[in-house]
C-alpha cells in the first residue's frame, strides 16, 4: 500500500511540476483570439438576405419596363412585327373614317307632358255616396260605372210627380169635354161667347200644368241618372276624395275623383320664335314632323310621336311659342306633369360627308382635324362645318369620305407628327355606323338640349 501509495504519489508529482505551467496556457491564447474568428452564421443570413432583395428589384425594374413599353412598339397597326426602331416616338391615337350618311336638323324645347283630357267628376245631385266601384288607380273605359249616390229621396219625388200629372192630366180632360160642349151651345145661341172663351182659356192653363208636371218628372229622371256616377272618358283614376258614407253636394270644389287620359298623351313644349318660320310653313304644307321626347338629361329617348298644333300666338314676356305634340303612350313611358326634353326634326340631310364630333378642334381662329395620312404622319386640315348632333358633325368642306381623322389624343401632335392608329370604326363607334339611327336618338346618345340638332 505505502509502495504503491509512494509511486502512486511520486509520479504525478514529477509529470506534474512540468505540465502545470501548460495547463493554464492553453486556454488564454483562445481568449485572446476570438476577435479574429470568422463571423457568426448571422451575420450571413443578412448578407443573403441583401443579396436577394437586390436581385429581386432588378427583376421587378427590368419587368415593369418591358410591359410599359408602348403596344405599336413591337407590332404595326395590322399587327405585323416591326424592325428595330421603325416608328420610333409614334403618338398612339384613337382615329375614325369620314363617311357619308344621314344627319337631321333638329328644333329642341322644353316641355311637361300634359294630358289631351283630364276631367274632374263631381256629383251632379246632393245625397249621401253610398259606394264606390273602383279602386285607386284603376284604369276605367268610358261608360264604366264609379259611384253611386242614395237615390231613394228621388224616387219618391218621382212618384210625387207622377201622381200630380195624373191629377192635372184628369182636369185637362174634363176641361176640354167642356170646351166642346160650349162650342156645340154656342152655335146654338144658348150660351154667351164669353163663356166660351174662358173654357177655351182653362183649357190652355191646364196644358200648362200638365206640361209642367212632365217637365218636373224629367227632371227628376235626370237626377236619378245623376245617381249613378259612370266614367266620361277612358283613361286612369286618381286617388279617392271622398269615401263612401259622407254627403256630397253640387257646391263641393274638390269633386269626388280626378280621371286623366293616359292614351294618347301630348307633350306641350317651348320653341324660340326664330324657329317658328320653317316649322310652321313644313306644318301649314300638310308635312308630318316626327317629335322625339327624352329624359331631364337629354341621353335616353321616352317616346316618339308627331306634331299636332302650334299656339296662335307668342309669349312676348319669353319670345317662345308653344307647340303640342301627340304620342300613342301604348306603354305608358311618359307619366302626366313629368318635365321632358322635346326634339322636333325639322330636316333630315341625306347622303352628307359625317365626322365625329370629337375630332373637331377649335381655336380662336379657325376650326381644324388632325388627318391622318398613308405614312402614319398627322396633317392639319381646315373645315367647315355644317350640322351636329353632339355625336356626329357634318362637314361642308375641308374633309372627304375615307379620310382618316383622329379623335384622341391630339393634344401631342402637330403638323407631321408620326402615330400609332386604333381604329374606332371597328367597334361600330364611326359616323357610317350612326348615321342610319338618327331618328331613335340622333345617331347614337344625344348631348345637351342646348346643341342638339344646331345648324352651324
Amino acid at each position: 500500500m505505502d509502495q504503491q501509495t509512494g509511486s502512486t504519489t511520486s509520479t504525478p508529482v514529477e509529470k506534474m511540476t512540468p505540465l502545470a505551467p501548460t495547463l493554464p496556457s492553453t486556454p488564454a491564447p483562445s481568449k485572446e483570439r476570438r476577435p479574429s474568428a470568422p463571423p457568426p452564421r448571422r451575420h450571413r443570413a443578412w448578407i443573403w438576405i441583401l443579396v436577394l432583395a437586390l436581385l429581386g428589384a432588378g427583376i421587378y425594374y427590368y419587368w415593369t419596363k418591358r410591359t410599359s413599353a408602348p403596344a405599336g412598339s413591337a407590332t404595326g397597326a395590322a399587327g405585323r412585327p416591326r424592325g428595330p426602331g421603325a416608328n420610333a416616338g409614334a403618338a398612339p391615337v384613337d382615329a375614325a373614317k369620314a363617311a357619308k350618311g344621314n344627319i337631321g336638323v333638329y328644333v329642341t324645347g322644353l316641355g311637361a307632358v300634359t294630358p289631351i283630357y283630364t276631367v274632374t267628376i263631381k256629383t251632379q245631385v246632393n245625397g249621401q255616396l253610398m259606394q264606390i266601384y273602383y279602386k285607386e288607380g284603376d284604369p276605367v273605359r268610358k261608360g264604366d260605372t264609379l259611384a253611386e249616390i242614395d237615390p231613394r229621396p228621388y224616387e219618391a219625388q218621382l212618384t210625387q210627380y207622377q201622381g200630380q200629372l195624373l191629377r192635372d192630366q184628369a182636369s185637362l180632360d174634363n176641361a176640354r169635354i167642356d170646351q166642346a160642349r160650349y162650342e156645340t151651345l154656342i152655335k146654338q145661341n144658348a150660351i154667351p161667347e164669353q163663356q166660351l172663351a174662358t173654357q177655351i182659356a182653362t183649357v190652355k192653363s191646364d196644358e200648362g200644368i200638365v206640361k209642367n208636371d212632365e217637365g218636373l218628372i224629367q227632371a227628376v229622371k235626370v237626377n236619378l241618372i245623376y245617381c249613378h256616377i259612370t266614367a266620361p272618358i277612358t283613361g286612369r283614376i286618381g286617388l279617392r276624395l271622398v269615401d263612401p258614407g259622407n254627403i256630397v253636394q253640387t257646391s263641393d270644389t274638390n269633386g269626388l275623383l280626378v280621371i286623366t287620359q293616359l292614351q294618347p298623351i301630348s307633350v306641350i313644349f317651348t320653341v324660340a320664335e326664330d324657329q317658328l318660320p320653317s316649322v310652321y310653313a313644313k306644318q301649314r304644307a300638310g308635312q308630318r314632323l316626327p317629335v322625339d321626347a327624352f329624359d331631364r338629361e337629354m341621353k335616353t329617348k321616352l317616346a316618339s310621336g308627331t306634331l299636332t298644333t302650334i299656339d296662335n300666338e307668342i309669349d312676348q314676356t319669353t319670345g317662345t311659342v308653344k307647340m303640342r305634340a301627340t304620342f300613342d303612350n301604348s306603354r305608358n313611358e311618359l307619366f302626366p306633369n313629368q318635365f321632358v326634353n322635346a326634339r322636333l326634326l325639322e330636316l333630315e340631310k341625306r347622303n352628307v360627308v359625317l365626322i365625329p364630333s370629337a375630332a373637331v378642334q377649335r381655336n380662336s381662329a379657325s376650326t381644324y382635324v388632325y388627318v391622318v395620312k398613308p405614312d402614319s404622319t398627322v396633317t392639319v386640315r381646315q373645315v367647315k362645318l355644317g350640322t351636329n348632333d353632339d355625336t356626329n358633325t357634318e362637314i361642308i368642306s375641308g374633309i372627304d369620305q375615307g379620310d382618316v381623322v383622329v379623335l384622341t389624343g391630339v393634344d401631342k401632335l402637330v403638323e407631321g407628327s408620326k402615330v400609332s392608329v386604333h381604329m374606332e370604326g371597328a367597334s361600330g363607334s364611326g359616323p357610317a355606323a350612326a348615321s342610319s339611327t338618327h331618328r331613335s336618338g340622333g345617331a347614337g346618345k344625344s348631348g345637351q338640349a342646348g346643341k342638339t340638332g344646331k345648324s352651324q
